[in-house]
């Protein structure tokens, strides 16, 4: 059996629903991206989009709601220094997408940056990676099972305990198809799949009541959510909520605090990755612009951001200007290395891009953006280096976040933590924040556990408004001093 490259594979299918309907070509294409081009301008790309989406939600005991909704249009920007001229329309059809061309010319000839709703050279296929099955996760169980996973999900918590009052858990699936067509007579394409299984369960004891979660997926078909994953999700919900029930307040201070693996890689996330963008960067905001080959972490912290990781949520086979994803190093035994770029910053700071141009969808420009950002491990027994602490707190999981990039100062709060004395676990602990320095905290980072884990699977990165799916990780840490705000 003949079989064609994944790349020229998945560029068939996006042309089958995206230009093929609507009596869409190579030649359409070409003279769009060609008017356009009649003003000077630096680069110019068209990205069409069509996205299906389902969604199920389970609360006390029945599946109360379902949601099915699909989303297309087509994105069309020319860049022009530093200015971007943008449209999009959600008609997918030759007159919208030239008259989103014309839109985007008038604003680059009259030198603005803005975003409006509108109604090449040689074809050269852009390299990729084949990192996730093109799928259609929708398809991959039927409603009737569907329904049936989440009403397990309940069961399965209920008899974890009898503390367990309420159940909630919700199942998405998602298929993105996307295809960018640049000036420089580059085509890509990608089939997205994502799933995600959340379990929220409340737990009450003496008219105390408490909130545990747990979930995860990626890009993957739901067939990914076996009765050992599911379990293992519906296990840390209950573990959580039952420890919440038993949290006294936290104590406030300055102390060493020691990170569990996994999603409190999260707080790396915002107190670095974000200042690590590109766009930042190149406008002087961020605390780490102008510092590479500096020493902005301690010795033994690696950072990378890595988009080629399969099947992980973060993941991607091209950025959404067409990009293969890669592996970047961030940050090397505690020296900066370098970036996160879309193609306008790389442009300006004279460097490559990194594979990190993101979008919310077609009606959105592209910019610098985290995939899967993570910490590589050390070599430390993370039971040794909760051992370490004399008096100071151990924060296992993390809720919401914010950072201020130009200052690199964080507040994070801490959805299960405890406070440990003389090395041992003593209680767990409520109402704790987190608050700091980004490159502060990295160089007070005094042990590194050999046990680095990613998260399941559940990230959502914000920023300027748009919304995408990331990965975090980390293995335990210990630093040496945060500021920690309690309630005791």
């Amino acid at each position: 059996m003949i079989s064609r490259d994944p790349t020229i594979e998945r560029l068939a299918v996006a042309e089958a629903l995206m230009l093929e309907p609507y009596g869409l070509d190579e030649s359409t294409l070409s003279r769009a991206l060609g008017c356009i081009a009649e003003h000077r301008i630096d680069d110019a790309d068209l990205f069409f989009e069509t996205t299906r989406h389902e969604g199920w939600s389970l609360e006390e005991g029945i599946v109360k709601s379902g949601s099915f909704s699909i989303d297309q249009g087509v994105g069309v920007r020319a860049v022009a220094g530093e200015r971007t001229a943008f449209a999009y329309s959600d008609d997918i059809s030759e007159a919208s997408l030239l008259d989103a061309a014309r839109t985007v010319r008038s604003i680059a000839a009259a030198g603005q940056q803005r975003r409006v709703k509108a109604g090449g050279p040689r074809r050269r296929v852009a390299g990729s990676r084949a990192l996730y099955a093109p799928l259609d996760p929708i398809g991959t169980l039927d409603s009737a099972h569907k329904v049936a996973l989440l009403e397990k999900v309940e069961r399965l918590a209920r008899a974890r305990d009898p503390r367990i009052v309420q159940v909630m858990a919700g199942l998405a699936a998602e298929y993105d198809v996307v295809l960018v067509a640049r000036a420089d007579g580059t085509r890509a394409a990608d089939v997205r799949p994502l799933v995600r299984l959340s379990v929220t369960v409340i737990a009450e004891q003496g008219g105390r009541r408490e909130v545990g979660s747990g979930g995860g997926g990626g890009r993957v078909g739901l067939d990914h959510f076996s009765d050992e994953i599911v379990e293992g999700y519906v296990r840390q919900a209950v573990d959580a909520a039952l420890t919440n029930l038993e949290s006294w307040p936290a104590p406030a201070g300055e102390m060493a605090v020691v990170l569990g693996p996994g999603w409190p890689g999260v707080l790396l996330h915002e107190a670095v990755g974000h200042g690590l963008e590109g766009d930042f960067n190149r406008r002087g905001s961020s605390t780490f612009a102008g510092r590479i080959g500096q020493r902005v972490a301690a010795k033994g912290v690696t950072v990378l951001d890595d988009g080629t990781l399969p099947g992980r949520r973060g993941s991607l086979n091209i950025d959404d200007e067409g990009h293969a994803t890669q592996q970047n190093v961030l940050i090397e035994d505690g020296i900066l290395r370098g970036y996160l770029q879309d193609s306008l910053n790389a442009r300006l700071m004279r460097v490559r891009p990194t594979g990190n141009a993101r979008r919310e969808g077609y009606a959105y420009v592209p910019m610098p953006r985290m995939t899967n950002t993570y910490m590589l491990g050390g070599d430390k027994d993370p039971a040794e280096i909760v051992a370490s602490l004399e008096r100071g707190l151990y924060a296992t999981n993390f809720g919401g976040g914010q950072v201020d990039i130009t200052s690199g100062k964080f507040v994070f709060s801490a959805s299960q933590a405890f406070w440990v004395e003389k090395g041992r676990i003593q209680y767990p602990v409520k109402g704790a924040t987190i608050i700091g320095n980004g490159p502060d905290a990295l160089a007070r980072v005094s042990l590194i556990g050999n046990d680095m884990r990613l998260d399941e699977g559940v990230g959502v990165c914000g920023k300027d408004g748009q919304s995408v799916p990331v990965g975090v990780g980390q293995p335990t840490l210990r630093i040496d001093r945060l500021t920690v705000g309690g309630t005791a």
